[in-house]
């Protein structure tokens, strides 16, 4: 059985963000020169969700609203995955921990077994949707991103050490806010890094996460709200 390489795959890419109140600055890396998807672009960490994605236990939950809008116009049931794919892309490409210390129940996934062996378990409560793009047709890869934003308090551990992180970026830094257009970046970082900056000072959740959804009719932009929260005494 072959795999349709042009499917589009859900993905999650997380944006680290340090020092925001005082000196900003966004974790990145370099995808290969012969990568088929995007190759010598800096990015942020990211990639495809894994079917053992679904079924990785979290210390911590992702945040309510947070989850209301990653169920919009989404495969039902899909937004643990889809945190637990962010945790695992951002150990895998940097060597950074997102996540409690603790032991797994259970034997960890083939994918997270380095996870695990640092003894942490991942925690999706610091997440904080802020962006979802779909990759338009007639590329060799497609995916439907969603970009999580995420203090770089809440790492676990060393924010310079990435002596544990494979070899699928290369060149990983820590580039200032302000400087990070001067990259050679894909069209879409350079709008996800507009919208960080503009509320890089504000650690509330935005009013609405942006969509920018293409597919063979149109190029689209929405916005994601998630449902009406319940109103407390």
């Amino acid at each position: 059985m072959t795999t349709d390489k042009t499917a589009i795959r859900d993905a999650a890419t997380v944006i680290v963000l340090r020092n925001r109140l005082t000196d900003p600055s966004i974790l990145m890396g370099q995808r290969g020169a012969k990568a088929a998807f995007m190759p010598n672009k800096f990015v942020f960490p990211g990639g495809a969700v894994d079917p053992a994605d679904a079924n990785v236990p979290m210390a911590a939950a992702l945040p309510a609203l947070c989850t209301e809008r990653l169920a919009e116009k989404s495969e039902p049931g899909l937004q643990l995955a889809l945190a637990a794919a962010a945790i695992r892309e951002l150990w895998e490409e940097t060597g950074l921990i997102l996540g409690s210390p603790g032991s797994w129940r259970d034997a960890a996934p083939s994918d997270w077994q380095g996870f695990a062996q640092m003894g942490f378990q991942p925690s999706a409560d610091a997440l904080q949707f802020v962006f979802r793009a779909v990759t338009p047709p007639g590329r060799p890869r497609r995916f439907d991103a969603r970009f999580f934003l995420v203090d770089a308090d809440a790492i676990q551990g060393d924010l310079d050490d990435f002596s544990h992180a494979s070899d699928e970026l290369s060149h990983l830094q820590w580039v200032k806010l302000d400087k990070a257009r001067d990259l050679d970046l894909p069209f879409i970082t350079e709008v996800v890094l507009a919208e960080i900056a503009a509320r890089v000072t504000d650690p509330e959740p935005p009013t609405s996460v942006p969509f920018y959804l293409n597919n063979d009719e149109a190029s689209l932009f929405l916005r994601l709200k998630g449902y009406p929260m319940p109103e407390t005494d």
